[in-house]
């Protein structure tokens, strides 16, 4: 198994909790996180080494990245695993599966990229790299099966994993904040590309609202203590450690919870959000370079997944030049103070919420051993 980010560790190790169960003897191995790790997944490289987002970013690292994918790719070409699964990262994974499934090796991909969004001539690609797809998104299962790629819609897993009523006064208890403050969580991102070009916009947000109401509460969780020591970093460059910020050491799901708003970057984060029924405001910032390409890219008007599923903007998106720290305490201003807005999201999202729900551990570990059922029924 490979997951390049957080979001990937997390999602796999629901896989992973459906299928030990299943395989208890299984050697499991690959690059992953301590999510996954929880499961006995062993990893062969930090997670963090795929943790790159931007084209241009990733031409930086393009040559450490690379030599990883060789040096797995040797490894389980000798070894020829049961099976294969790329946990989202797709630009690493697809190279890496098409010359597994070459191999004869089973390929699966938990995830399929956003093709409905951009870049939808990789389908040819996929085509080549996969032997099975997992589906997170209803819509997404007709895409695959008419290009002929054996498709599985399991659900999205967090989904199942957030409750459809979160305990708001609970996740303020446990993270020391009174019960009748307003409280904004802030999420730059887990990717350090995301926190070098989103942090200065967004907690300069933060003090423009603080300054309008020093009572607002403002809670950070950072992914890791790598993220946290590069985030102080910024802060401390951009002058901003005047802005009174709660940071976390993880705890993501408990500081969307005691959410009155978030101000979120642009990803999966976003849908963690609408499931917490939050209102929200999405930004995204990246390198010059990239974003004048990726900008010509797009089917869609949306970026942001709550966006996409819902198919028009229920909560505002602000990217690049438009992302100003004004700009963005200005969208959550409103977001903390339109209560009618408010409940006709909270109602949106849960409704959205019940579209996604399955048993997301079960249906794709019952995925994977088919496959390998396939495998071992060949001559």
């Amino acid at each position: 198994m490979v997951a390049g980010e957080s979001s990937g560790d997390l999602l796999a190790s629901r896989l992973l909790s459906g299928l030990l169960p299943e395989l208890p003897d299984a050697e499991i191995h690959g690059i992953g996180g301590p999510k996954m790790a929880e499961y006995g997944f062993k990893s062969h490289w930090p997670m963090e080494k795929l943790s790159v987002r931007g084209l241009f970013e990733v031409l930086a690292h393009y040559r450490e990245i690379k030599g990883i994918q060789s040096a797995l790719r040797d490894k389980l070409l000798a070894e020829k695993p049961a099976v294969f699964i790329g946990v989202d990262a797709p630009d690493f994974n697809f190279g890496l599966e098409m010359q597994l499934k070459q191999a004869g090796i089973p390929t699966m991909h938990f995830i399929g990229p956003s093709i409905w969004a951009w870049r939808g001539g990789r389908i040819k690609k996929i085509q080549k790299a996969v032997s099975h797809m997992l589906v997170v998104f209803p819509f997404e299962e007709e895409i695959y099966r008419k290009a002929g790629v054996p498709v599985t819609y399991v659900g999205y897993p967090l989904a199942e994993v957030i409750p459809m009523e979160p305990d708001v006064q609970a996740a303020r208890s446990a993270l020391g904040l009174p019960a009748d403050a307003t409280v904004v969580t802030i999420m730059p991102g887990s990717r350090m590309s995301e926190l070098k070009y989103n942090t200065a916009a967004f907690i300069g947000a933060a003090r423009l609202l603080a300054q309008r109401d020093p009572s607002l509460r403002f809670v950070v969780p950072m992914a890791g203590n790598k993220q946290r020591h590069y985030f102080d970093a910024l802060i401390a460059e951009a002058d901003l450690n005047d802005v009174p910020l709660q940071l976390l050491e993880g705890r993501s799901h408990v500081a969307i919870a005691a959410a009155d708003a978030v101000l979120v970057a642009s990803g999966t984060a976003t849908l963690e959000v609408a499931l917490f029924k939050k209102p929200m405001v999405i930004a995204y910032k990246m390198m010059r370079a990239s974003w004048e390409i990726l900008r010509h890219m797009g089917y869609q008007p949306w970026v942001g997944l709550p966006n996409i599923l819902a198919r028009e903007f229920v909560v505002p998106e602000l990217l690049q030049d438009a992302a100003t720290p004004e700009a963005l305490a200005d969208a959550l201003w409103q977001q903390l103070r339109d209560d009618s807005h408010r409940e006709r999201l909270r109602q949106r999202f849960a409704d959205m919420h019940g579209t996604l729900l399955r048993d997301t551990a079960k249906e794709s570990a019952q995925a994977v051993l088919e496959l390998i059922r396939q495998r071992q029924e060949r001559p």
